[in-house]
C-alpha cells in the first residue's frame, strides 16, 4: 500500500468522489455488482465509475444514466484487483447508510465491490484476494476486523449485497 493505494491493483481513476469531512477510516463495505444484472465483466462497472458507460449497449444501463457512483476497489471474477478510488477520498458507495448509530457511512468506510450477483456465490479467488485487500487494509488504517460489513447491513431492507450467506470468516483478519 502506498499513496492510499493498494498496490496490486490497476489503477483506472473515477471522477465520483470528494474529500473527507475528517481522517477517520473505520469501516469496510462490501457491495456486490454486476452490470448488466448476471454478466460477470468488471469492464462495465469501471466505465460505470468513470462516468462514461455507453447507455445505448443495454436497455437496462438508460436507468443509469444521470448516476454517480463509484467504490474504492472492484474485484472481477477471477481475484483481479481494480482501484477507482484513493483510500483518503470518500468513493460514493453506501448512499443512505447507517453503523453503529452513525449516518453517512461514505465518510469513513472503504466500499468494495465484487463483481458478482447481488447475493452471490462469490469465486474462491474473490474471497482470496478480498482476504489479502482486508488484512492490509486493516492493518494500513487500524480497521477492527469485525468493522467489515455488507452494504445490507448498514442500509438494511434497501441493500441486499453480498447476500446473507457471504462467508465473513474467510476475509476478516485474525485480530
Amino acid at each position: 500500500m502506498q499513496n492510499h493505494r493498494f498496490s496490486d491493483a490497476l489503477w483506472v481513476p473515477s471522477p465520483h468522489f470528494d474529500e473527507r469531512p475528517t481522517d477517520e477510516i473505520c469501516l469496510i463495505v462490501i457491495h456486490a455488482i454486476s452490470l448488466p444484472p448476471e454478466i460477470l465483466n468488471p469492464l462495465p462497472v469501471m466505465a460505470f465509475f468513470q462516468g462514461t458507460l455507453n447507455h445505448q449497449m443495454d436497455p437496462y444501463f438508460e436507468a443509469l444514466k444521470d448516476v454517480r457512483v463509484s467504490a474504492h476497489l472492484v474485484i472481477g471474477r477471477n481475484g483481479d484487483v481494480y482501484q477507482a478510488v484513493e483510500f483518503d477520498k470518500r468513493a460514493w458507495h453506501a448512499g443512505q447508510s447507517e453503523f453503529e448509530g452513525r449516518a453517512r457511512c461514505n465518510d469513513f468506510s472503504i466500499g468494495i465491490e465484487l463483481i458478482g450477483p447481488e447475493e452471490g456465490p462469490f469465486t474462491d479467488a474473490q474471497y482470496e484476494a478480498l482476504k489479502v485487500v482486508c488484512s492490509d487494509l486493516c492493518a494500513a488504517y487500524a480497521i477492527d476486523p469485525n468493522h467489515i460489513v455488507g452494504h445490507r447491513d448498514i442500509a438494511p431492507g434497501r441493500k441486499i449485497d453480498p447476500g446473507a450467506d457471504f462467508d465473513y470468516g474467510r476475509i476478516r483478519p485474525i485480530s
